[in-house]
C-alpha cells in the first residue's frame, strides 16, 4: 500500500490556470485537453460562428455569453501523469470563486496577454497565489498577434509583480510571422505549421536541433541570426534556473506561444508536467498532514447544484490531501462532529461525470451532496482532530434586498437562495428580527446578481426582484459588549445576521466604517468571516 500511494502521488498534477478577462484562459483549457487527449476538437469561445462551445463552459449562461462564471474540475492522463486541470471563472465579478479554487491547487498557469501584459485581475491573483506560496508558470499567450517584445514582459513580471522570470523557451517571430519556439535546455527549435484548421486539432510540428545544419531549412537567416542574439542575450543577463527556486514561486518559468492555433501549447504541457510539484503536505489544526499519510483525509472548496438539471443535485468538490479514498467509506465531519458516508463519488470533464472506485491525494473528486457540507469542511478517516486550514469567505461589496414577484413561488425562491449561498455564489444576510423575509445578499461582483436572477429563474422556476442598497462593505463583529441595535442607531449602516448567526455590518462608505473603528475600539471589524469549527454537532442547511 505505501508503494502504491508514494507511486499514485508522485504521478499526480493538480493546478489552476488564472488570468484577466479575455486573455485566452479557457481557449488554453480546451488545447490542454486536445493535447491530453480528453477531446478530439476544440471549440473556441471566440468564433463567432463557432459549431461548438468551450468544454469547460457548462452552464447555459456561459454558452451564451462566452464568458467562465463557474469552475470547472478536468481530470485527463497525460505521459503517465493523472492530471487534475481547474479552470476557474476568468471574469473579475466571480474572483471569489477563482480565491476558493487555488486553495485546492498545488500549482498555478498564470496567462499574460501579449499585448497587453500584466493586467489588473492578473495582479490580484498573483497576490493571492503568492500568500499561499505556490509554484506560478507563466504562458505568454496570443504570439499569433502582433504584441509587446518579449524582454519588455519579462520586466513587467519584475516590475508590476516583483517576480524574476526564466524563459523556458523562445518565440520565434511574432503575429503572421510566429513560427515556432525554442526550447532553452534541449536546445531544439520547435517548428510549427498552421493547416487550416482554426486550432481545432493537433498542429503540425517539427523539432530540429540549432546545431544542425538542416536548421536553414526551417528558418531564414535572419530569424535564425535573431534567434541567436536573444539567446545569448539571455544567457548572460539572465536568471539561473533551480527548481527550488521555482517550487518556492519566487521564479517563474515562462513559456511563449499561441493557444488559438495551437502554436507552443505541447511543449509547454511536456515541460510543466516535469516541473510542477507533485501534492504536498497541508497545514491543519494539529500540524502538516503528509499526502503518503496512510489515513484518507480531504476538504471541500466547492459546491456546485444542479449540474444535471434533470435531477436537481447538489455536488461537493473535495481535494483529496492524504491517504486512498475509496468508494462509499466513512469520514469524520469536523464540523458536524460526526461520521458520514462519502457517497456516489465522481470525476469530471466540466458537466459530464464518471463513477469512480478510488481516489489518490491530488485527486479532485465529486460528492453527492444531501446538504451536510459547506465550503472549508473536513473529512478524515478515524480522526476527530483534523481540520484544514478553512477556505476563506471575503466580504461582499455589493447588496440587494431579494423580493420574490410570485409570491406562491416563495419556497422556491427560499430554497434556491439556500443552496446558492452554500455554493458561495452569494452570501445571504437576514435582516434582524426579520428571519427570511426579505432577506439582502452581498456579492463580490455586480455581474453576480445577474447571475443569481438567471439561476433562480431557470433552475428553481422563481422570479425576483433586486433592490440595490448602498452599503459598499461589510465586517463581521466580534465582541463582548455588542449591541446590534443600538449600533445601527449612530446611521450609515445596518447589522445583519449570516447564516450561522454571526452579526455582520453593513457599511455605506469608507468613511463609515472607520468612523466604528474610531468610535468603538473595543470590537473588532472583520473583512473575512471568523472560522467556525464545531466540537459539538452543528444543524445542517443554513
Amino acid at each position: 500500500m505505501a508503494n502504491e500511494l508514494e507511486r499514485e502521488v508522485a504521478r499526480r498534477r493538480t493546478f489552476a490556470i488564472i488570468s484577466h478577462p479575455d486573455a485566452g484562459k479557457t481557449t488554453l483549457t480546451e488545447k490542454l485537453l486536445l493535447y491530453g487527449g480528453a477531446i478530439h476538437l476544440a471549440g473556441s469561445v471566440k468564433a463567432k460562428r463557432a459549431r461548438r462551445h468551450a468544454t469547460s463552459d457548462w452552464m447555459e449562461l456561459e454558452k451564451e455569453r462566452g464568458i467562465s462564471v463557474t469552475s470547472s474540475v478536468l481530470q485527463f492522463t497525460y505521459r503517465d501523469h493523472a492530471v487534475n486541470l481547474l479552470d476557474t471563472p476568468g471574469h473579475q465579478d466571480f474572483s471569489e470563486d477563482t480565491y476558493r479554487t487555488l486553495s485546492a491547487a498545488d500549482a498555478a498557469v498564470m496567462l499574460i496577454d501579449a499585448a497587453k501584459g500584466v493586467e489588473p485581475q492578473t495582479k490580484k491573483l498573483f497576490k493571492v497565489c503568492r500568500m499561499r506560496g505556490i509554484p506560478i508558470f507563466t504562458f505568454v499567450n496570443k504570439l499569433d498577434r502582433y504584441g509587446r517584445e518579449p524582454l519588455e514582459l519579462m520586466n513587467e513580471l519584475e516590475q508590476v509583480l516583483g517576480i524574476r522570470s526564466y524563459p523556458m523557451n523562445w518565440p520565434i517571430g511574432m503575429g503572421p510571422e510566429f513560427r515556432g519556439v525554442y526550447d532553452r535546455q534541449a536546445r531544439v527549435v520547435h517548428v510549427f505549421s498552421a493547416e487550416g484548421s482554426h486550432g481545432e486539432s493537433e498542429v503540425a510540428e517539427r523539432s530540429v536541433s540549432i546545431d544542425s545544419p538542416d536548421i536553414l531549412n526551417f528558418l531564414s537567416e535572419s530569424e535564425l541570426a535573431k534567434l541567436n542574439e536573444d539567446i545569448e542575450l539571455l544567457d548572460i543577463g539572465g536568471d539561473a534556473f533551480t527548481r527550488e527556486k521555482s517550487d518556492s514561486g519566487q521564479l517563474t518559468p515562462m513559456f511563449f506561444g499561441s493557444a488559438m492555433t495551437n502554436f507552443g501549447v505541447r511543449p509547454f504541457l511536456d515541460a510543466f508536467l516535469d516541473l510542477a510539484p507533485a501534492p504536498s503536505a497541508r497545514l491543519t489544526t494539529t500540524g502538516e498532514r503528509e499526502p503518503t499519510n496512510p489515513k484518507f483525509a480531504g476538504f471541500v472548496f466547492k459546491i456546485q447544484a444542479n449540474m444535471d438539471p434533470a435531477h436537481r443535485d447538489r455536488i461537493a468538490f473535495m481535494r483529496v490531501v492524504s491517504g486512498r479514498y475509496v468508494k462509499g467509506m466513512n469520514a469524520f465531519h469536523s464540523r458536524l462532529g460526526k461520521e458520514v458516508r462519502l457517497a456516489k463519488p465522481s470525476q469530471f470533464m466540466a458537466a459530464e461525470r464518471t463513477s469512480i472506485e478510488d481516489a489518490w491525494p491530488g485527486d479532485v473528486i465529486g460528492l453527492f451532496d444531501p446538504g451536510q457540507y459547506r465550503i472549508g469542511d473536513t473529512l478524515a478517516e478515524g480522526a476527530t482532530d483534523v481540520s484544514f486550514e478553512g477556505v476563506p469567505r471575503f466580504s461582499p461589496e455589493f447588496f440587494a434586498v431579494v423580493r420574490s414577484k410570485d409570491p406562491l413561488r416563495r419556497k422556491q425562491m427560499e430554497k434556491g437562495l439556500e443552496q446558492l449561498s452554500e455554493e458561495g455564489t452569494v452570501q445571504i444576510f437576514q435582516q434582524l428580527s426579520m428571519g427570511m423575509k426579505d432577506p439582502i445578499v452581498g456579492v463580490v461582483g455586480a455581474l453576480q446578481f445577474e447571475v443569481l436572477q438567471y439561476r433562480l429563474e431557470h433552475e428553481y422556476g422563481a422570479r425576483i426582484a433586486l433592490d440595490r442598497l448602498p452599503f459598499s462593505h461589510a465586517r463581521w463583529v466580534v465582541g463582548a459588549n455588542f449591541d446590534p441595535r443600538s449600533f445601527d442607531w449612530e446611521g450609515n449602516r445596518q447589522t445583519v445576521q449570516d447564516r450561522d448567526g454571526l452579526p455582520l455590518v453593513l457599511f455605506r462608505d469608507d468613511w463609515a466604517l472607520q468612523h466604528a473603528e474610531d468610535k468603538h475600539p473595543e470590537l473588532k471589524f472583520l473583512a473575512e468571516a471568523p472560522m467556525i469549527r464545531a466540537t459539538t454537532p452543528v444543524a445542517t442547511g443554513s
